[in-house]
């Protein structure tokens, strides 16, 4: 039996959402910590992309963003 061949166009796609993982804060910051000391390019490519963190975790990260160093 002979494969059926089907003509892709593009009208007939469809889009599907990125799938969401959860991933351990400590995990990810080991791996980007490795990554950046080895200035891998990935980073690059990722770096526009928007990351969700929960709503305490971004406090923190406000608040110690904004934070002088001490002298």
């Amino acid at each position: 039996m002979r494969p059926n061949l089907r003509i892709f166009r593009g009208d007939d796609t469809v889009t599907m959402p990125a799938p969401e993982v959860t991933v351990r804060l400590n995990d990810l910051m080991r791996i980007l910590e490795d990554a950046g000391q080895w200035d891998r390019t990935w980073l690059q490519d990722f770096s526009d992309d928007e990351v969700k963190v929960s709503g305490d975790l971004y406090e923190i990260i406000t608040a110690y963003s904004n934070m002088r160093p001490s002298a």
